[in-house]
């Protein structure tokens, strides 16, 4: 959407009074109903429906009658409560051209009221060619509500606090100034993008430089997960300086080796297409340092220490877990070699229980085989019943017989080998378990389940019976 701040000067206090009441209704609104509005707003004499329509003109909020009469913020209307605010904290005063437009972001230039130039980034996700953002960004974390307005301001003030760490890191990024909103004000960068340059001077020296960054990003804790061309920029000096932190991840991150390759292959894949440098690495000129480099010279990430600091426990980026930072307090006071050697005796002990419930469970296999064999002594017994019906036997004693053999077997424990006092809960689970089984064999299978609703008249064959009988009476009668 294109920023026209003109309507901007001409805008009144009530006109943003009415905009933040509907910014401040679709907290928990999609589309804000315009009770609400007015009543958010508080103005006097109905003069929120005509704020409304002055709105609607300038294409500040949008207008829903489908389900009942709301309105919500548009970008446009988002970008003027932004500006605003920043313009009365005097941060600028002005607002320029825009030079330069992305998948997520629109930049402005914007100036001071001493000339100073800076740039303005305006977050706008939701836009067709990139819509994915829940699933590719932690933006939610553990929410599953969201509009587009807003997962543009979390996007804003993760990238205003990873530029404004890295800056105090030395690292070559803008300098933050402001944020508000989706919006973020920076130093503008004198220089281009490196996928428009053309030529170098020294292409390896700038190679080695932007290589440098990725790996001293690692050793703080972070990678920055889109490290190609685009967010690279390069003047005339060739000085190097890195933008776009949104989407930076911890190095702590389950897929942080899959992102801190693609960051290496980026680079490299276009220093050999642009400049066409060759990278050769030779194996029998180094004998260590080749330790921390694979075949063809590209950094590896498990070789990387992160000993630099901890970026990504200060900032909370995505992967960074309350395990890990559990587990650096305790390097910080060097208990790591306790925890190591506890473990190793946990899983010592683990392993022996485990050795001891699978001998008391061999043990006591021979004594469920009894069980199974005399249930099926038991059912042959009552087929030779059948057989010969001279012979009356009932069934009870059977099922006395099998649940006293079951209660003979959970006595007998040392007959059947199972000496442990750590087995004895297990083998009395599966024991009445095998006895359970026995008693159902013995009474030959189970009851059927009889409804408990059974009994009453559901309007089948008894209330046919009762109008048939109705029929009869009535022919008596006549």
């Amino acid at each position: 959407m294109k920023l026209d701040v003109d309507a901007l000067r001409y805008l009144s206090k009530e006109d943003f009074r009415v905009l933040t009441a509907v910014e401040m209704g679709m907290r928990n609104h999609e589309i804000v109903p315009a009770e609400l509005v007015e009543r958010i707003a508080g103005l006097k004499h109905g003069g929120t429906y005509k704020v409304l329509r002055n709105l609607l003109k300038h294409k500040l909020v949008h207008h829903d009658s489908s389900k009942y009469d709301g309105y919500r913020l548009t970008y446009l209307g988002y970008d003027f409560l932004a500006i605003k605010a920043l313009v009365n904290r005097g941060v600028f005063s002005s607002v320029g051209r825009q030079i330069g437009v992305g998948k997520e972001s629109d930049i402005f230039e914007v100036a001071t009221e001493d000339g100073t130039i800076m740039a303005m980034k305006l977050h706008r996700l939701g836009r067709v060619s990139f819509r994915a953002v829940k699933s590719k960004r932690d933006y939610l974390l553990h929410r599953r509500s969201y509009n587009w307005l807003y997962l543009s301001r979390l996007a804003a003030l993760k990238e205003f606090a990873f530029m404004k760490a890295l800056g105090e890191h030395e690292f070559p990024v803008p300098r933050a100034v402001d944020c508000n909103r989706h919006c973020v004000i920076m130093s503008l960068v004198q220089g281009y993008p490196l996928v428009q340059v053309k030529q170098l001077q020294n292409p390896d020296e700038v190679f080695e430089r932007i290589i440098g960054l990725v790996v001293r990003l690692a050793e703080h804790g972070l990678i920055h997960c889109d490290f190609n061309e685009f967010n690279i920029m390069i003047d005339d000096e060739e000085k190097v300086t890195m933008i776009d932190f949104p989407q930076m991840v911890s190095v702590s991150h389950r897929n942080a080796q899959m992102y801190f390759d693609r960051d290496t292959d980026c680079i490299f894949k276009f220093f050999s297409k642009r400049f066409h440098l060759s990278f050769h690495y030779d194996k029998d000129g180094c004998d260590d340092s080749g330790s921390d480099l694979e075949e063809d010279g590209r950094p590896s990430f498990w070789s990387i220490e992160k000993s630099a600091g901890f970026l990504d426990k200060e900032l909370a980026a995505s992967g960074f877990t309350r395990k890990d930072q559990d587990e650096i307090e305790k390097f910080i006071e060097g208990d790591v070699r306790e925890t190591v050697s506890s473990d190793d005796e946990d899983c010592a002990n683990e392993n022996q229980a485990d050795n001891n419930d699978a001998n008391a469970i061999a043990n006591i296999l021979p004594c469920l085989q009894l069980v199974e064999k005399e249930a099926s002594s038991d059912r042959e017994n009552g087929d030779n019943t059948d057989e010969h019906p001279d012979i009356s036997v009932t069934k009870e004693p059977k099922i006395a017989e099998v649940i006293h053999i079951g209660d003979e077997i959970n006595g007998s424990d040392d007959d059947c080998g199972t000496g442990s006092e750590d087995g004895i809960p297990v083998l009395t689970k599966r024991l009445n378990r095998q006895r359970q089984r026995a008693v159902a064999a013995a009474r030959g299978g189970r009851k059927a389940v009889v409804s408990r609703n059974s009994y009453k008249d559901k309007g089948g064959s008894k209330s046919s019976h009762n109008s048939k009988l109705q029929r009869q009476s009535c022919k008596l009668y006549s």
